[in-house]
């Protein structure tokens, strides 16, 4: 009969062995070159707004085709769209790249066969 604790420190290995594995180190690097372009893009993009609306209040009221609509409220609309559409890419890349590898990864690590 096995103990809790032999089971939790068997657990405990293979979950060191998945950190230190070459397959993790790659699903990191994969994730990381996506997800912070992609995050730092979002912020720029979030802070020409907030900059725009704060010091450019002229611009950000100039009504388009002599309408209510303005400027700044089209830009702020775009902010939610923007969300929206970074959601989405990043689902259909996650599913593409990202789930495939990481599942390949936990049945190496339940396998027991890391490199």
């Amino acid at each position: 009969m096995t103990s809790h604790d032999d089971i939790s420190e068997e657990r405990a290995a293979r979950y060191i062995a998945v950190q230190n594995s070459q397959e993790f180190a790659a699903l990191r690097k994969k994730f990381r070159g996506f997800v912070f372009p992609m995050t730092g893009a979002f912020l720029a993009w979030y802070f020409l707004y907030v900059l725009l609306a704060s010091y450019a209040i002229d611009f950000m009221a100039t009504p388009i085709g002599g309408t209510r609509i303005t400027i700044g409220l089209v830009l702020g609309l775009l902010q939610f769209a923007t969300t929206f559409a970074i959601t989405m890419i990043y689902a259909r890349w996650a599913d593409r790249e990202l789930d495939p590898a990481a599942a390949a990864l936990a049945e190496h690590m339940e396998r027991g066969d890391l490199r």
